[in-house]
C-alpha cells in the first residue's frame, strides 16, 4: 500500500513536469528581464510628509528586483532600466467592526507611481497595494503597525508592477 501510494506520487509529479515542459512554460521573471533587462537601477522620490515610508518602499523594491526580476542592482549609469518610484499617502480603512462599534481590522492602501526609462523608452505605471491587519479594539494604530501595513502593502504593489512588465514581455514574445 505505501509502495503503490509512492508509486501514484512520483507518477503524477512526472506528468506534472511533462505538462510544464512540454506547454513551453516560462517563468515571469524571464519576460520581465526582456522588457527591464539584467542591471537595474532604482531611485525613490522622499516623501515630505512621511519620509520613514520612502525607505521602506526602497528597501521592498530593492530586494523585489533582487528575488523577483532575478537583475542586479546597479547605478543608474550603467543600468539598462532605471526605476523611479513615488509613494501616494497610505490609506488606512476600516474593514471590520466588533459587536461594540470598535474598528477590529483596516485595509491598508498603497499606491506607487512607477517611471521606467529604458534605452529611449520612458514608461508611466501606477500599481496598487493593499495589506489588511486586525488591531485591538478602540486602539490607536501604532507606528510599528503602520510601518508593517505599508511594507506588505507595498510589495503587493511591486508585485503588480511586475505582473505589468511580465505581461508586456510576454507580447514581446510573440512579436
Amino acid at each position: 500500500m505505501n509502495l503503490g501510494l509512492r508509486l501514484v506520487k512520483v507518477l503524477l509529479l512526472s506528468f506534472m513536469a511533462m505538462q510544464l515542459i512540454s506547454c513551453g512554460y516560462k517563468p515571469s521573471a524571464k519576460y520581465s528581464r526582456q522588457v527591464v533587462g539584467e542591471k537595474i537601477s532604482t531611485s525613490v522620490v522622499i516623501s515630505a510628509q512621511d519620509p520613514e515610508n520612502t525607505v521602506i518602499i526602497k528597501d521592498a523594491v530593492d530586494s523585489a528586483i533582487i528575488e523577483v526580476f532575478h537583475a542586479s542592482l546597479t547605478t543608474k549609469k550603467n543600468s539598462q532600466t532605471h526605476l523611479s518610484l513615488s509613494i501616494s499617502e497610505p490609506s488606512y480603512t476600516p474593514i471590520q467592526y466588533n459587536g461594540d462599534g470598535y474598528v477590529i481590522s483596516y485595509r491598508s492602501t498603497i499606491v506607487l507611481a512607477i517611471i521606467r526609462e529604458s534605452k529611449n523608452i520612458k514608461k508611466s505605471y501606477t500599481a496598487s497595494g493593499t495589506y489588511d491587519f486586525s488591531v485591538v479594539p478602540n486602539a490607536v494604530l501604532t507606528d510599528q503597525e503602520r510601518f508593517d501595513a505599508i511594507r506588505f502593502s507595498s510589495v503587493k504593489a511591486i508585485t503588480s508592477f511586475i505582473a505589468q512588465v511580465s505581461a508586456e514581455g510576454s507580447r514581446i514574445s510573440k512579436d
